[in-house]
């Protein structure tokens, strides 16, 4: 089975619990941001590390010119081409099983290639706060999905069958999904949410675009999105690059990395990291003193 969150932005009402609730399971810090920086009311503006999830607010006009706010999840789509881990050089990104993209934040150099190559900018590098550099972004929560769920008692007897079931489900629903006050947000099996959508579209074809973002893009996407407006309205990316093709299909100069070349790039990175990170972590720590020492 091939996990997945349905997105439905005709229910979505703008309240941000998804955000609360991402910062709250995975013990990410506040951050001072700007009211009104951006369009409409969204705040913050884009990722960052302590950021994963955020909703950005659209005014616009449907096909019928009636004017209405959307307003959209953000977080990392999951794509099965994978833009992030085909420029890794050290190569920390990988997908589970269940079609999870995970990576080995230790293993980071801070090169960047993965920003650049996301054609969402979901990835992050968290610099200051740690002694190298580590990439921070969406996992699905798919730590929560391994946890064992430990035995509830209620009344003093232990929960069985149905109950149980219903239980242990939503301890392994990613943080935002569990939260959504309104339904906007559906975790399960892909195919099922997919079959889900196309039955919402069928009974209310007034009020969505014939479209589910995702099911196709990057070779399909965790999570699927419906709305009642085209989609690059929303400011999803219709359009991307091709994939890489596969190992031993490209002749040379097509832009290939073999495996010794991104070996041979990711020392050359991980040592130009670690001098970066050294004198950022001097900086840093110099400014931390004169800080204390103003207020003492």
């Amino acid at each position: 089975m091939t996990h997945g969150c349905l997105v439905d932005t005709t229910r979505c009402i703008g309240c941000r619990t998804c955000q609360v609730s991402c910062k709250r399971a995975h013990g990410l810090k506040a951050e001072e941001t700007k009211f009104l920086a951006g369009d409409g009311y969204q705040n913050p503006l884009r990722f960052s590390p302590h950021t994963r999830t955020y909703v950005s607010f659209h005014e616009v006009k449907d096909d019928r010119g009636r004017l209405k706010w959307v307003f959209v999840k953000r977080q990392c789509l999951h794509c099965t081409e994978m833009p992030c881990a085909n420029s890794c050089a050290p190569e920390i990104f990988r997908r589970t099983a269940t079609g999870e993209i995970v990576c080995n934040s230790k293993e980071c150099i801070g090169c960047a290639a993965c920003i650049d190559e996301c054609p969402f900018e979901v990835p992050a590098i968290e610099y200051w706060d740690v002694a190298t550099p580590h990439l921070r972004k969406c996992t699905f929560c798919y730590d929560r999905q391994q946890a064992p769920v430990a035995q509830v008692n209620v009344n003093g007897k232990p929960l069985s069958g149905e109950a149980l079931r219903r239980h242990q489900q939503r301890l392994r629903t990613p943080a935002c999904a569990a939260a959504c006050p309104t339904g906007a947000l559906k975790f399960g099996d892909r195919d099922k949410l997919l079959a889900e959508a196309r039955r919402r579209i069928a009974a209310r074809p007034n009020e969505y675009v014939d479209h589910i973002y995702g099911e196709k893009e990057l070779g399909g996407t965790g999570w699927l999105y419906l709305a009642a407006v085209p989609f690059e309205r929303l400011g999803f990316p219709t359009h991307f690059a091709p994939p890489p093709p596969a190992s031993g299909a490209d002749p040379k100069g097509m832009g290939s990395i073999d495996r010794h070349q991104r070996d041979r790039g990711g020392s050359l990175f991980r040592t130009v990291a670690a001098a970066l990170t050294g004198i950022c972590w001097f900086f840093k720590r110099r400014d931390d003193v004169r800080s204390s020492q103003k207020e003492e």
